[in-house]
């Protein structure tokens, strides 16, 4: 695989793994580097644009949804996202990175009606950290 089609992978994945569907970004993002080390910085920016609108995909979700029922019926049990989101309002979305508990923070701040801005400031953000922290630990071995 060449470099372009190595990037165009990573975005793939990043976003598809910011969204309620499984996958691991971080092995391609791996894989890129390992095959890839002068790509650190493109595929650093490609892996957190791919999951910043992935996480912006679920915001934009949460916006649709009509009401706190069908919110609840969505995500079930874990309303503590909500509650959370709520309370700490756009910086708690630092957190999106995290597995399960991110996707549903992004759609308690779309359907909260959280400024997009803000909410993807904090999106992204903390999607850069998680890769640049991966990355670097992929890049000094």
């Amino acid at each position: 695989m060449d470099e372009n089609a190595s990037l165009l992978a990573l975005f793939t994945s990043s976003f598809l793994a910011a969204t309620l569907l499984p996958g691991g970004s971080e092995a391609v993002l791996a894989g890129v580097l390992v095959a890839y080390p002068d790509l650190f910085w493109p595929a650093l920016n490609l892996a957190t644009l791919g999951n910043t609108l992935g996480g912006i995909s679920s915001y934009v979700i949460g916006r649709f949804l009509p009401d706190e029922q069908a919110l609840s019926a969505k995500i079930g049990r874990h309303v503590h996202g909500l509650e959370w989101t709520r309370r700490r309002g756009a910086p708690i979305l630092f957190l999106s990175w995290l597995p399960l508990i991110g996707d549903i923070l992004c759609v308690a701040a779309g359907w909260l009606r959280i400024n997009w801005v803000s909410a993807a400031f904090f999106i992204a953000a903390g999607k850069f950290a998680r890769y640049w922290v991966i990355a670097s630990a992929i890049s000094s071995v």
